[in-house]
């Protein structure tokens, strides 16, 4: 593997590492930095050779080194999804915009999809700043495609606006923001993203409803299937576009 792969993957190792602290704290108001991590059982902080994404979880078995506490799955799996989604981005950027824009918007979505299927919300805390980034991100690295963003992430949230005042209950007004901020990171590949966060939510309720009778009261949050629409559309939703504007 190319050096700069090989960084990128294990950087993405490390920040998921990271991501995973912010899907826990964040929604419960707690210091990211303060205090370290350490075991829920025991309560022991955890040693620095413990903590090494993904190698560490497996070497201890899935336990903590001093009370044998079971150790979530969840960790090493978020930490070596980001770090596949990170080395993906850096193979599939063709410029530095898409790569800056790729890198952010992946980070954002992990700890949005997690919280929401935790909690059921998406923290402001995570799609203002991510917003912010991606217009700065784009003011820095190509002006020129800075209207494109805008458009795509007022349209976008306007969609989904729309749709929340429609049917009160049915979409979050954290799922708009999660729209737009999309549009602003994909452009007019969000069209192909909230497509597939829209199929992939209608095809999971129907699965919801078929389980059990009481399924049509369950709420599924939705902000998970904006972000695998998010991330499909990064990889292919410009193609998938090219594609459909051939046709006409």
């Amino acid at each position: 593997m190319p050096l700069p792969l090989l960084i990128a993957a294990l950087a993405g190792l490390t920040v998921g590492s990271f991501l995973n602290v912010v899907a826990y704290r964040l929604p419960l108001g707690l210091s990211l930095a303060h205090p370290p991590s350490r075991c829920p059982g025991c309560e022991t902080p955890v040693r620095p050779y413990d903590n090494v994404p993904v190698f560490s979880w497996l070497v201890l078995r899935g336990r903590c080194r001093d009370c044998s506490t079971p150790i979530s799955a969840r960790y090493p799996l978020v930490e070596f999804g980001t770090g596949a989604l990170w080395l993906a981005v850096a193979l599939a950027a063709d410029d530095t915009l898409h790569l800056v824009l790729g890198l952010l918007l992946v980070t954002a979505l992990v700890p949005i999809a997690l919280i929401d299927l935790d909690l059921k919300i998406i923290p402001n805390k995570i799609t203002l700043p991510a917003a912010v980034a991606a217009l700065v991100a784009g003011l820095a690295l190509d002006t020129g495609h800075v209207p494109e963003m805008l458009i795509a992430g007022a349209g976008a949230g306007g969609f989904f606006l729309v749709a929340a005042l429609l049917r009160p209950g049915g979409m979050g007004l954290g799922d708009v923001k999660l729209a737009a901020v999309l549009g602003l990171y994909l452009g007019r590949a969000v069209v192909p993203a909230l497509f597939v966060a829209l199929v992939a939510g209608v095809v999971v309720g129907v699965l919801v409803i078929a389980r059990s009778p009481e399924g049509r009261r369950t709420k599924v949050p939705f902000g998970p299937f904006l972000a695998v629409g998010g991330v499909v559309a990064l990889f292919v939703g410009e193609a998938l576009m090219n594609a459909y504007l051939d046709r006409l």
